[in-house]
């Protein structure tokens, strides 16, 4: 059975971004997290990841398509 919560490194490797990247997005709240453990280790559940890189495709769709209708009316 796969893991339902993934600390920050698997979260980084996943995006391809550094553990620091990771931390400021859990941090800022844009990637939803909790603490566990005594020393308070940031986990990630799976299915938030999914949500999160979903939202990131359709801010890149809405992105591209508003750049484009902007190039068109010039």
């Amino acid at each position: 059975m796969p893991a339902r919560f993934l600390p920050l490194a698997d979260v980084a490797e996943t995006l391809a971004i550094s553990s620091a990247q990771a931390y400021a997005l859990v941090r800022s709240g844009e990637l939803p997290a909790i603490k566990v453990g005594g020393r308070g280790q940031w986990r990630v559940e799976e299915s938030q990841l999914e949500a999160y890189i979903e939202r990131m495709y359709a801010q890149t769709r809405e992105s591209a398509q508003t750049a484009q209708q902007g190039t068109r009316s010039s």
